[in-house]
C-alpha cells in the first residue's frame, strides 16, 4: 500500500511538530504550509491524498482557502481545524463538503481517526463487511436447513437482501458470488416449501397474509383514524423498496413494515386484482364474471380494479370518500401531481403506479435498458434514479403537506431469469414466461410447481383438463420451436409469474408524515 500523502496547513505549524512525527511513525508522509496561499501553490504542484486546514490564518482565511482548493480539485478531502466553535463556521465548512471538522486543541489520535475515516474507510468497511458476512454465511446456511414457516422464510429473505445491499458497497466479488449461490439455494428450498404448503394456505387461518386478504387485514385498519394515500407500485421487489425508502424517509416516518405473500401466479392480472377485490381469482370469476378475464380472453386484464375495490369496500362496510388512479405514463403522473390538492378531502386516494413493471418489460425489448439494468444492483439503481425524479415522489411530497397517511405496497416482485425450461403446449396455452396454463402441458417435473387441480389453489380454469405450471428459481419457459433464439432473447431479463422469494415475498409499509 502506498504511503498516504498529507498537506497540513497552519500558520503555527512549528507547534504541531509532535503530531507530525506521530503521523510519520504511522507511515504517513506530511508536507507543511504556513498560509493559504502556500497551500494552494503546493496543491497545484503536488498530488495529496488529504489536507488538514487551519481555519484562522493571516492572509486568506481557511474558508477562502477551502473554496479555492475545491476549485482546483473538488474530490480532494479537506479536514477543517479551528479554535472557534461558532456554528456559522461549521455550517459553511460542512456546506463546502469537508471530510471532517475538528476543534483545537487536537490530539494525535483524533488526527489518526480522521485520517482513517477519510482515507481508509472503504478498505476498513470492506474488510469488516466481508468478515461479518463470512460469519453470517454459516448461520444463514444452518437457518436454511431448519426454516419451516412462512414467517421464517420472510425473515431469511430479508436477511439475504440485507447482505446483498451491504456487499454491493464493497469491492469483494468473491463474497458477492458466495451470496448469489446462497440466494439460489434459498430459492430452491423455498420452492419446495411453497410446493408443500401453498394449497393449505387457502384453507388455514394460520397461513400468511396474501394478495386477496391484504386489504381486509392490513389496509382496512389503517383507514380508521386518518385520510390515507394508498400507493401500489406494480412489480416492486423488496430490495427496490429498500432502495427508495431513504428518499421517502425525508418526508415520512415509517410506523409499520410487514412482508406479505403474493398469490400464484405472481402476475398483475391475478395478484393486483386480488388486492383490490379481496377475492381469489376463482372467487372473482364466480362473483364478477363481467370484470374477470382469463389468460386467453381478449382485452386488458386489469380494467376493473376500481370496480373491484368499490365492491370490496361495500362488502367490508366501509363508507368512504375515495377515488382511484392508474398511472401508466409520465403525462398521467404529472397531471395527478398537479391536481393532487383537489383530493385532500378524500378518506382514501388510491394510486397504482406502473413504471417499475414497464421498466422490467422494457429490459426484454430494448437493448439500452438491458445495458442499464444488467444486474440486480443496476436494476435497483435505475429504480432509485427514476423515483427521485418521478411525479410519484411529487405526489408523496404533496400528501405529506396535506397530512395524509401513506400506505405503500406492491402486487408482486420479479426475478432475473437465466435458465430455460422446455415446455410444450397447444395454441391455447398462455404466453407468460414464468407460468403457463392450458391443456396437455408437457414439462420437466423438477423445474416447475404443477397445479393439476387449479381450483384447489383458487385458480379458475378454461376447461376441466386445464392445469397451471409455475417456474421455480430463475427458470423461464421456452418452446422447442426456435429454441436457441428464444432462449438468447429472454435470458437475463426480468420476469414474474412464478415461484421465488423475489416474486412472492413483498413489502407492505405504513408511514406517517413528518
Amino acid at each position: 500500500m502506498k504511503t498516504p500523502s498529507i498537506l497540513w496547513v497552519d500558520d503555527e505549524i512549528d507547534l504541531l511538530k509532535p503530531h507530525i512525527l506521530f503521523l510519520e511513525k504511522k507511515n504517513y508522509k506530511v508536507t507543511t504550509a504556513q498560509s493559504g496561499q502556500d497551500a494552494l501553490e503546493e496543491i497545484r504542484n503536488t498530488r495529496f491524498d488529504i489536507v488538514f486546514l487551519d481555519e484562522n490564518m493571516p492572509g486568506i482565511s481557511g474558508l477562502e482557502t477551502l473554496q479555492e482548493i475545491k476549485q482546483i480539485n473538488a474530490s480532494l478531502p479537506v479536514v477543517m481545524i479551528t479554535k472557534s466553535e461558532e456554528e456559522y463556521l461549521m455550517d459553511e465548512a460542512i456546506g463546502s463538503k469537508i471530510a471532517d471538522y475538528l476543534i483545537k486543541p487536537v490530539n494525535p489520535n483524533q488526527i489518526l481517526l480522521s485520517l482513517k475515516k477519510s482515507l481508509e474507510n472503504s478498505r476498513l468497511v470492506s474488510e469488516r463487511t466481508s468478515a461479518s458476512y463470512q460469519q453470517e454465511f454459516r448461520k444463514i446456511a444452518m437457518d436454511m436447513a431448519m426454516v419451516n414457516t412462512f414467517e421464517e422464510w420472510a425473515e431469511l429473505y430479508q436477511k439475504l437482501i440485507y447482505w446483498e445491499l451491504e456487499l454491493e458497497q464493497i469491492e469483494d466479488s468473491g463474497m458477492f458470488e458466495i451470496l448469489e449461490s446462497q440466494k439460489t439455494e434459498a430459492n430452491t428450498q423455498f420452492s419446495k416449501f411453497v410446493d408443500k404448503n401453498y394449497r393449505d394456505w387457502f384453507q388455514n387461518a394460520e397461513g400468511p397474509i396474501m394478495s386477496h386478504t391484504l386489504f381486509k387485514n392490513l389496509i382496512k385498519p389503517e383507514l380508521k383514524d386518518s385520510k390515507t394515500l394508498l400507493v401500489v407500485i406494480d412489480n416492486l421487489r423488496y430490495d427496490q423498496w429498500q432502495a427508495i425508502e431513504e428518499v421517502i424517509g425525508i418526508h415520512y416516518k415509517k410506523t409499520k413494515e410487514e412482508p406479505y405473500y403474493s398469490i400464484l401466479p405472481t402476475a398483475t392480472q391475478y395478484a393486483r386484482n386480488a388486492i383490490f377485490s379481496g377475492l381469489t381469482p376463482l372467487e372473482m370469476e364466480r362473483q364478477h364474471p363481467n370484470w374477470w378475464k382469463n389468460d386467453t380472453d381478449e382485452g386488458g386484464k386489469n380494467l376493473f380494479e376500481a370496480e373491484f375495490l368499490g365492491a370490496q369496500l361495500k362488502r367490508l362496510g366501509l363508507t368512504l370518500k375515495w377515488d382511484y388512479h392508474k398511472i401508466s405514463s409520465l403525462k398521467k403522473g404529472k397531471q395527478l401531481a398537479q391536481n393532487f390538492g383537489s383530493h385532500k378531502d378524500n378518506d382514501l386516494t388510491v394510486v397504482v403506479y406502473n413504471f417499475v413493471d414497464m421498466l422490467s418489460h422494457a429490459k426484454t425489448e430494448m437493448e439500452v435498458i438491458r445495458e442499464l439494468a444488467g444486474s440486480d444492483k443496476a436494476y435497483r439503481s435505475l429504480t432509485l434514479s427514476w423515483f427521485k425524479n418521478s411525479p410519484l415522489l411529487e405526489i408523496i411530497q404533496q400528501a405529506q403537506n396535506l397530512g395524509l397517511k401513506l400506505v405503500l405496497t406492491t402486487d408482486h416482485g420479479t426475478i432475473n431469469v437465466k435458465q430455460p425450461s422446455k415446455v410444450i403446449g397447444d395454441r391455447e396455452t398462455s404466453l407468460n414466461l414464468r407460468y403457463k396454463t392450458g391443456r396437455s402441458l408437457t414439462y420437466e417435473d423438477k423445474e416447475v410447481l404443477a397445479a393439476t387441480e387449479p381450483k384447489k389453489i383458487q385458480l379458475p380454469t378454461l376447461n376441466v383438463s386445464s392445469s397451471f405450471i409455475f417456474a421455480k428459481n430463475d427458470m423461464f419457459f421456452a418452446y422447442p420451436n426456435n429454441y436457441n433464439h428464444y432462449v438468447s432473447y429472454y435470458r437475463n431479463t426480468y420476469q414474474h409469474g412464478g415461484v421465488s422469494l423475489e416474486e412472492m415475498i413483498i413489502p407492505f409499509v405504513v408511514l406517517e408524515p413528518k
